[in-house]
């Protein structure tokens, strides 16, 4: 029996689910306690292995403390749906390594650090910062 391809809807709703559990510092654990569910059943949530239903999802922004529409910010308005039927969102084909890097230890710490800093001017300088380091990292053209 073949297995069925997660919908890449619940896929990206799922992935917002882990992103902001993990800003918030939850475990999937504390998460499942407080949904009344395992973290096995948080983990196939948001891996989009299960779908997520209204009411639950509800729970779920509540608990982690954001609007319902977070889960589904950076998907295209067109109701995800591109031409030729193909699923698409606002980010393209960036968006699955922009939330391997969030996710990741050293995004997750440099999100966190970043947002601590309230000063606008601070902020500016370090994103200056991170463009140069990477621009002196570039190769060199030929």
């Amino acid at each position: 029996m073949a297995r069925k391809e997660p919908n890449p809807i619940d896929v990206h709703v799922g992935s917002r689910v882990r992103l902001r559990r993990l800003l918030v510092g939850m475990s999937q654990e504390k998460l499942g306690e407080q949904l009344g569910l395992t973290f096995q059943q948080v983990q196939k949530y948001e891996k989009g292995t299960n779908r997520i239903g209204a009411s639950r999802l509800y729970e779920v922004s509540r608990i982690l403390n954001v609007p319902v529409q977070y889960f589904y910010e950076e998907m295209a308005d067109n109701d995800a749906h591109a031409p030729g039927g193909e699923q698409a969102f606002a980010e393209g084909d960036s968006a699955p390594f922009v939330m391997d890097f969030v996710s990741s230890s050293e995004g997750l710490q440099l999100n966190r650090a970043f947002v601590e800093i309230r000063d606008p001017a601070v902020r500016r300088g370090i994103v200056d910062m991170l463009k140069a380091l990477a621009k002196s990292q570039s190769p060199v053209p030929e």
